[in-house]
C-alpha cells in the first residue's frame, strides 16, 4: 500500500511540475500548488484501497480538483443556487439566503488550507450565493400584480417599449394612472395588444381603455412560466386595448431613461422603414431583426421553417451576431492599420483593432434594443476582446465563467431560461470539444495533402460540421424540454445556411449601417436580400424532408438537470473520469424517454378538457375559442395535430347536459355542462370536471371551478386506485407572480367508483352528437 501510494505520490508531482511550467499563479490562500497536492494526496490516502482503480480514481479526482481546475465550476454552483431558489413553494425571506451565504463564505475561509473541505465549502458558498443574489433580485423588483380580471379599465401612461407583430402590435406602458371598479391592485406596468399599425411611440404619453387580465400561468403543470418571466420584466398585468389609443399631454417628465429608450427606438425604427422599402416581406423582416432585434413580423410558415431547420437562433440577436460584429470590425481595422506597414510594426494594432471592435459591439446592443439574451452576449464578447487587449486567452472556460458570473449576476432569473441555458449549453461544448477534440483538425498541415485539403478549404468544412454537431447535441436537452422539438437535419440545415449567413448576410448588413447616413445604402439592403433568400430556401428545404419535426413528449426537470450535470462534467473535467458525465447523460435520456404522461388535463378556467383514450392519444374538448392551451398540451404530448384538426373531439360524446370520453380501462370522464347531469354522472364517473361550484359530495374525483380556479391547470394520472393530481399552482405555493388555491390537494381522493361495468358508457351516450 505504501509503495503504491508513494509511486502515486511521484506520478501527480511529475504531473504537477508540468502544469507549474503553464500556472505558475495557481495558489490557494497562502501556500502553492505543490503543497496543495501533496495535501490532497494525503487526504485521499485514507480513503479504502480496492485496488488499482481506486488509485486511479484519486490520482483522477487530484488532477482534475488541481490549481485553476475549481474557477469554472464556481458558476455552475452559482446557478445552481438560483435555481434553487426558484423551486421554493414560498418566497425567500431576503435576510435568510444573505445570512447563509456570510456563514458559507466564513466556513469557506476557515478552510481554506483543507485540500478537500475547502472545494466542498467554496461549492456551499456559491450556492448560497446565488440563493442570495436572486432573492435580492426579486425584492429590487417587488411590484404589484394583478389578481383578477378586469373588464374596463381606463389608463394613462407613458409608453415604453413598442413590439411589431404579424397580426397586431403589442405596447408595454408604465401606468401613472389606471382605474377600474373593484381594483384592488393597480400594476406599474401592463402589457397590451394593439390593433395593426396603430402602436404610438415609445416615449409618447396615451390614454385609453382596456381589459386586463393576470399574466398568464403555465398552461399545464411543469410548463413554462409566463407570469414569472413578465414578473421579471416589472410587467403586472396584459390584456388589450378596447377602443383608440388617444394622445394625451404628460403631467410629468417622462425622465431621462425613457427619453434614452424614445431615441434608440426612433434609430430602430428609421432602420426598419428603410429596410422594409428595399426589402419586403420576410426578407426585410428577417434582415430587420438582424439589424435592429425586430423579429416578431416574421409570417408563421418561415418562422416555423426557421425553428423546424435548427435556424431559429439566427433570428435572436445572441452570441453568434455579437461575435461576427465584433470579428468583422476587429479584422477591418486591423487590416487597414496593416496597410501601413511602419505604423503596424510599432504600435499594438492588435489592440486597438479589439478596443475598436468592442466599442461596435456596445453600438450593437444599443441599437438591437438591448434585451437580456444580448447583454449576455455582449458580455461574453466584451471579456473575450479585454483579454486580446490585456494579452489573455481569447476564449476559454475561464472566460465563459467570467462571462456566466457577470450575466447571472445582472439578471439571475435568466438561468430558468432556454435561451441562457442553450447559450451556455451550446458555447461550453464548442469550447471543451475545441480544447480538446478540434486541434486535430490541423494535424497534417505541413505535408502536400494537407496542403491541398487546406487551399480547398477542406478543415473550415470539417471543422463547421463538428461545430454544428457539437452545439446541436449540446443545445438538444434544452429544445426538448422547452419546446417538444428535436432537429434532425440540424446540422445540414446549419452547414448550408450559415456560411452565406457569415461571409454575405452579415457583412452586407454592417456596410448598409455604415452608408444609410449616405444614402447609398438600397444597394447593400438589396445584396443582404439575396443571402436571406438562400437562407429561407435552406430552411424551407430543411423543414419539408420526411421526419424534419422531431417531437418531443414533455418531460420534468429532473431529466434536464441530470443531463446537465452530465454535460458539465464531460467538459469540465479534464481526466477519464468526465466520461463518467456521458453516462449521466444517457441515464438522463432514458429517464425523459419514459416520463410518464398525464391521462386526463384541464384549463385553469376548466373550458378544455383533454383525455387520453385507449389509441394512447389525447381527445380534447373546449367550450371557448382559445386554442393556446391545447397547441401546448399537443406539442408536450408529443402530438403532430393542431387545434384545428377535426379529429381532436373524436373521443367525445355530448348531449346538451354533458360530455363524456372513456380511458382506456373504460372508466369514464365526465364534463358536467348543466346541473341536471351532475348527479348521475358524479355516481357514474371517475373523474368529473365542471366550471361550477358544487358543494355536495362527489363519489368521483372531481374538479370544479374552485379547484382550477386556485390550482391553475391540473393533470390527472391513474396510480393504481387513485388519480394522482398534479397543479400547475399547488396548494400553498405563495410567490410574488403565483398564489396557489387554499382548497387545492395535492392528491385527488380515490374515487369510490361502481364496478366497471356500470363506468361503461351506454348506448345512448355514445349516439349523443357532438
Amino acid at each position: 500500500m505504501k509503495e503504491l501510494a508513494r509511486a502515486g505520490a511521484l506520478r501527480m508531482s511529475d504531473w504537477g511540475r508540468g502544469q507549474d511550467q503553464g500556472q505558475s499563479k495557481g495558489r490557494v490562500g497562502t501556500w502553492d500548488a505543490a503543497e496543495r497536492r501533496r495535501r490532497v494526496l494525503a487526504a485521499v490516502g485514507r480513503v479504502p484501497d480496492f485496488g488499482s482503480i481506486a488509485e486511479h480514481l484519486r490520482n483522477w479526482a487530484v488532477a482534475d480538483a488541481g490549481p485553476g481546475r475549481l474557477l469554472p465550476w464556481l458558476p455552475v454552483a452559482f446557478g445552481l443556487g438560483i435555481a434553487i431558489y426558484f423551486t421554493a413553494d414560498r418566497e425567500p425571506a431576503w435576510w435568510a439566503g444573505l445570512c447563509l451565504f456570510v456563514v458559507c463564505g466564513a466556513i469557506a475561509f476557515a478552510g481554506r488550507r483543507r485540500p478537500v473541505g475547502f472545494p466542498i465549502a467554496l461549492a456551499g458558498a456559491a450556492i448560497a450565493a446565488g440563493f442570495a443574489v436572486a432573492t435580492l433580485k426579486t425584492v429590487q423588483m417587488t411590484h404589484p400584480v394583478l389578481d383578477r380580471p378586469v373588464g374596463n379599465a381606463t389608463i394613462a401612461g407613458f409608453v415604453e417599449v413598442r413590439e411589431e407583430r404579424e397580426r397586431t402590435d403589442r405596447i408595454v406602458v408604465r401606468s401613472l394612472s389606471l382605474e377600474a371598479p373593484r381594483l384592488d391592485k393597480k400594476p406599474d406596468r401592463v402589457r397590451v395588444s394593439v390593433k395593426k399599425g396603430t402602436a404610438p411611440p415609445v416615449g409618447a404619453y396615451v390614454t385609453f381603455r382596456a381589459r386586463l387580465s393576470p399574466p398568464l400561468e403555465p398552461l399545464r403543470p411543469g410548463g413554462y412560466d409566463f407570469a414569472r418571466d413578465l414578473y421579471f420584466q416589472g410587467i403586472g398585468a396584459t390584456g388589450f386595448v378596447l377602443g383608440a389609443i388617444t394622445p394625451a399631454a404628460a403631467p410629468s417628465s417622462p425622465g431621462l431613461w425613457l427619453k434614452y429608450a424614445a431615441g434608440v427606438q426612433s434609430i430602430r425604427d428609421a432602420i426598419d422603414g428603410r429596410i422594409r422599402a428595399v426589402l419586403p416581406g420576410d426578407k426585410g423582416a428577417i434582415a430587420s431583426a438582424l439589424i435592429t432585434g425586430k423579429r416578431d413580423a416574421i409570417s408563421a410558415p418561415v418562422n416555423d421553417a426557421m425553428y423546424v431547420s435548427s435556424l431559429a437562433h439566427v433570428l435572436s440577436i445572441s452570441g453568434y451576431h455579437m461575435a461576427l460584429v465584433a470579428g468583422v470590425v476587429f479584422f477591418v481595422l486591423r487590416a487597414l492599420m496593416a496597410l501601413n506597414p511602419a505604423f503596424a510594426s510599432g504600435r499594438p494594432i492588435k489592440k486597438w483593432a479589439a478596443f475598436g471592435a468592442l466599442i461596435a459591439a456596445f453600438g450593437y446592443l444599443l441599437l438591437s434594443g438591448s434585451e437580456v439574451a444580448t447583454q449576455r452576449s455582449f458580455i461574453m464578447t466584451a471579456v473575450v476582446l479585454i483579454g486580446v487587449m490585456v494579452d489573455r486567452p481569447a476564449l476559454t472556460l475561464r472566460t465563459l465563467a467570467i462571462a456566466a458570473f457577470g450575466v447571472l449576476l445582472l439578471a439571475p432569473q435568466s438561468v430558468v431560461h432556454p435561451s441562457f441555458q442553450m447559450s451556455f449549453a451550446a458555447t461550453l461544448a464548442l469550447i471543451a470539444a475545441y480544447e480538446r477534440g478540434l486541434p486535430w483538425t490541423t494535424a497534417g498541415g505541413d505535408t502536400s495533402t494537407g496542403a491541398r485539403v487546406a487551399l480547398w478549404g477542406g478543415r473550415e468544412i470539417v471543422a463547421l460540421i463538428l461545430a454544428s454537431l457539437v452545439a446541436g447535441l449540446a443545445t438538444t436537452p434544452y429544445a426538448a424540454f422547452h419546446f417538444h422539438r428535436l432537429a434532425p437535419y440540424g446540422v445540414v440545415a446549419n452547414l448550408l445556411a450559415m456560411p452565406i449567413v457569415s461571409a454575405w448576410v452579415m457583412p452586407m448588413g454592417l456596410l448598409g449601417l455604415l452608408a444609410m447616413p449616405f444614402g447609398f445604402d438600397g444597394l447593400f439592403w438589396s445584396l443582404m436580400g439575396h443571402g436571406i433568400d438562400w437562407m429561407i430556401a435552406v430552411a424551407l428545404f430543411v423543414a419539408h424532408l420526411p421526419g424534419a419535426v422531431g417531437r418531443m413528449a414533455a418531460f420534468g426537470a429532473g431529466p434536464l438537470l441530470l443531463g446537465t450535470a452530465g454535460l458539465v462534467a464531460l467538459c469540465l473535467l479534464k481526466t477519464p473520469l468526465r466520461w463518467g458525465g456521458g453516462m449521466l447523460i444517457v441515464a438522463a435520456s432514458l429517464w425523459a424517454v419514459h416520463a410518464p404522461r398525464p391521462d386526463v388535463l384541464v384549463s385553469s378556467d376548466g373550458m378544455v378538457l383533454a383525455v387520453r383514450g385507449s389509441d394512447g392519444r389525447l381527445s380534447i374538448h373546449r367550450s371557448g375559442r382559445d386554442a393556446f392551451a391545447i397547441k401546448e398540451w399537443l406539442a408536450a404530448d408529443g402530438d403532430a395535430r393542431l387545434p384545428s384538426d377535426e379529429t381532436l373531439p373524436q373521443g367525445f360524446r355530448c348531449d346538451e347536459s354533458a360530455c363524456i370520453a372513456s380511458l382506456p380501462d373504460g372508466q369514464i370522464v365526465s364534463r358536467v355542462i348543466e346541473p341536471d347531469a351532475f348527479e348521475e354522472d358524479c355516481a357514474r364517473a371517475a373523474v368529473v370536471v365542471t366550471t361550477r361550484e358544487w358543494p355536495d359530495k362527489c363519489k368521483a374525483s372531481l374538479i370544479d371551478r374552485r379547484l382550477s380556479r386556485g390550482g391553475g391547470a391540473v393533470t390527472l394520472r391513474q396510480t393504481g386506485e387513485k388519480f394522482e393530481l398534479t397543479a400547475a399552482r399547488p396548494a400553498g405555493q405563495a410567490r410574488p407572480w403565483a398564489h396557489g388555491s387554499a382548497v387545492l390537494e395535492e392528491t385527488a381522493r380515490p374515487a369510490t367508483r361502481p364496478s366497471v361495468g356500470d363506468a361503461t358508457p351506454r348506448p345512448a351516450d355514445l349516439e349523443a352528437g357532438d
